[in-house]
C-alpha cells in the first residue's frame, strides 16, 4: 500500500510544480527536457546497483523502452498544442481519461474478471474526475473542432503509455529492474526532447535559462517515482491492476482538488462536490471489489 500512496503523493506534487511555474517565469517545455534526463540520472544513480548483465543479452524489454520514451515527449508536445487550440479544462479532461484505455487493455490482455462492484467503481471514477475537472470557460473548443485529432491522439496514447509500462513489467522484465527501465525509458525522452530544444535555440524559438534546469531537477526525481512507484504497486498490492491505476488517477485528481481549494483558492461549485463524493465512492468500490 505504501507504494500507492507515495506514488499518488508525487504525482500530485508534480502537478504543484506545474501550476506554480508560470509564476516563476519557467519555460515549461524546457523544465521538461531537464526532467527527464534528472528521473533518468537519479535511477541510474540510486538504482544502478540492480542491474544485470544479461538485460542487455536478452533485449525484448529494448523496443517498449524506446516506444514509451517517444510517447512521453509527444503527450507533452500534444498536450500544449491541445490546450491552446482545444481549451485547457477540456485537454486536461481528455488527458486524465487515457486511463481508460490502459483499463480496457488490461481487462482484456489479461482476462480481468469483472464484478458489478469493479464496474461500478470505474464507471463513478470517470464521472468523478470529468466532474471535478469541468470548467466553464471552454468557449475555444467549438472553434476548433479541426484539432480534434490532438485530443484523440492524447487519449489514446496516454492510455497505451500506461498499459506499456504495466505490460512491460508483467512480462518482459525478467532481467532488467522496474526502475533501471523506468529510467531508460526517461533516458530516451530525454534525448528526443534535448534535440527538439537544441534546434528551437539555433532558430531562436527558444531563450535557454538556468531557472529551467532547477525546475526541470525539482521535477525530475517526483516523475520518477510517480513512475517506479506506480509498476511497484501493480506488482505488490495483490489487486488487479486495472482497479490499481484507476485508484491511482482517481486518488491523484481528488488531491489536486484539495490543494486547489485550500492553497490555490480555486473555486468550489457544485459539480466538482458532486464529483468529489463519485470519486471517494469509486474508491471505497474499487477496494472492495479487490479484496
Amino acid at each position: 500500500m505504501k507504494e500507492l500512496i507515495f506514488g499518488i503523493l508525487s504525482s500530485t506534487f508534480i502537478l504543484v510544480l506545474f501550476r506554480v511555474f508560470p509564476k516563476y517565469k519557467v519555460n515549461t517545455f524546457q523544465a521538461v527536457v531537464f526532467n527527464y534526463f534528472t528521473a533518468c540520472t537519479f535511477g541510474l544513480i540510486f538504482y544502478g546497483n540492480q542491474f544485470n548483465q544479461q538485460a542487455f543479452q536478452e533485449l525484448s524489454w529494448l523496443p517498449y523502452s524506446i516506444i514509451s520514451g517517444i510517447l512521453l515527449i509527444a503527450l507533452f508536445l500534444v498536450i500544449g498544442i491541445s490546450a491552446q487550440k482545444n481549451g485547457i479544462s477540456f485537454t486536461s479532461i481528455v488527458s486524465k481519461m487515457s486511463m481508460s484505455v490502459a483499463v480496457c487493455l488490461m481487462i482484456l490482455f489479461y482476462k480481468e474478471p469483472l464484478t458489478l462492484l469493479k464496474i461500478s467503481g470505474i464507471a463513478l471514477a470517470f464521472v468523478g474526475i470529468i466532474s471535478i475537472s469541468w470548467k466553464k470557460s471552454s468557449k475555444g473548443i467549438k472553434r476548433n473542432t479541426q484539432f480534434i485529432s490532438l485530443l484523440i491522439f492524447l487519449f489514446v496514447g496516454g492510455g497505451i503509455l500506461d498499459f506499456i509500462f504495466n505490460y512491460t513489467q508483467n512480462y518482459h522484465l525478467k532481467n532488467l529492474s522496474t526502475p533501471l527501465f523506468s529510467a531508460i525509458s526517461f533516458g530516451f525522452s530525454g534525448l528526443i526532447g534535448i534535440s527538439i530544444l537544441m534546434i528551437q535555440i539555433t532558430r531562436k524559438k527558444q531563450h535557454f535559462h538556468y531557472r529551467n534546469v532547477i525546475a526541470g531537477i525539482l521535477l525530475g526525481v517526483p516523475n520518477f517515482f510517480s513512475v517506479y512507484l506506480l509498476m511497484s504497486a501493480y506488482s505488490t498490492l495483490g489487486w488487479n491492476d486495472s482497479t490499481v491505476i484507476t485508484v491511482m488517477n482517481v486518488s491523484v485528481v481528488l488531491m489536486a482538488f484539495f490543494i486547489g481549494v485550500l492553497i490555490f483558492k480555486e473555486s468550489f461549485t457544485r459539480l466538482k462536490a458532486f464529483g468529489l463524493f463519485a470519486s471517494l465512492t469509486s474508491i471505497i468500490l474499487l477496494y472492495l471489489a479487490s479484496i
